[in-house]
């Protein structure tokens, strides 16, 4: 059962047909609160809040802004809400306690990393139905990530030291890299040359060179390191820090932090706007996300959302 939480329901159906297909939109999974938050992106305020699931986690949108997939820790489950109707479509069985769920380059899949069961389901976003999983190396898998060619997917989970490496054909891992103690966020450069990937007992970003499957380089970071998310232009990386409750900017050049923001407690996941100009951070104990100016490096807003935001995910153009 979907139902919107928002004053006036005549309203808030209204602004849901709005979202779909229309001018850019933040999605924010808030995990305590079970809600969706929707943020127009142009004026950083949130137009209404949806009920998805009972404990939203990972979210992605697809890539006409039409639906948004959010996996359910505690249904167990991946549900398919068309922004449209207003309404789930479908309610796809995953495994016990999903997390983050990634879109394929080619918005055909979604792949989500299935904690309790450590295997990852990958979903066939046509048919509505789990078409393949695969099991992990490494215990609890948090995220899956797809390479920009849709060839790999990168899996890091909380109870290991290493990342494993999915040959998407072969629906096997065929390698795992050690990277260092509890890996989280992974990010790709756009030509898909190295993985950036935040271990958070070590407080260190390693960089994998994809060719040789191999660490090149260990950046020392903030603590708690987290969240990972490369910027288009192939020139930066953030990395949420939950100990400092910030996010550095890692030069990709240099391999050298080149900023840092404080943005609020418990920074976890992040979504960049369609230009690039704005960086959306859930951070959960401040039950807020922040908004940073990427040219600047400032924070430019705080919006209040619900509580324990984990996941944000940006429709486009």
């Amino acid at each position: 059962m979907v139902s919107l939480v928002r004053v006036g329901a005549s309203v808030a159906l209204l602004a849901v047909a709005m979202f779909a297909g229309a001018s850019p939109y933040a999605y924010v999974s808030n995990e305590g609160s079970g809600t969706i938050s929707v943020v127009d992106v142009a004026t950083d305020r949130v137009s209404a809040t949806l009920k998805v699931g009972a404990k939203p986690r990972g979210i992605a949108v697809s890539r006409d802004g039409r639906r948004l997939y959010v996996s359910d820790q505690t249904g167990n489950s991946l549900v398919v809400h068309d922004l449209e109707r207003g309404s789930d479509v479908a309610t796809i069985a995953l495994g016990k306690s999903p997390e983050a769920v990634y879109l394929s380059p080619d918005g055909r899949w979604i792949a989500a990393a299935v904690e309790e069961n450590d295997l990852v389901a990958i979903v066939d976003l046509a048919a509505l139905k789990v078409a393949r999983t695969v099991r992990m190396k490494g215990k609890n898998p948090e995220h899956a990530v797809w390479s920009p060619d849709g060839k790999w997917l990168y899996v890091s989970a909380e109870e290991a030291d290493s990342v494993d490496v999915v040959d998407v054909a072969r629906g096997e891992v065929v390698k795992s890299i050690t990277v260092g103690q509890r890996p989280r966020g992974i990010g790709f450069l756009p030509d898909g040359s190295r993985a950036y990937v935040a271990a958070e007992q070590a407080d260190r970003v390693s960089v994998i060179d994809v060719g040789k499957r191999e660490v090149v380089a260990s950046i020392a970071v903030g603590s708690r390191s987290n969240g990972v998310l490369v910027h288009p232009d192939g020139k930066r990386v953030f990395v949420t820090s939950g100990g400092k409750g910030a996010v550095q900017v890692i030069d990709t050049a240099s391999q050298a932090i080149v900023a840092e923001v404080e943005v609020g407690r418990r920074p976890w996941n992040m979504a960049l706007s369609a230009d690039g100009k704005k960086l959306y951070v859930a951070c959960g104990r401040s039950n807020a996300v922040a908004v940073v100016d990427t040219a600047t490096y400032a924070k430019s807003a705080e919006i209040a959302v619900g509580s324990l935001p984990w996941g944000v995910a940006i429709s486009g153009p």
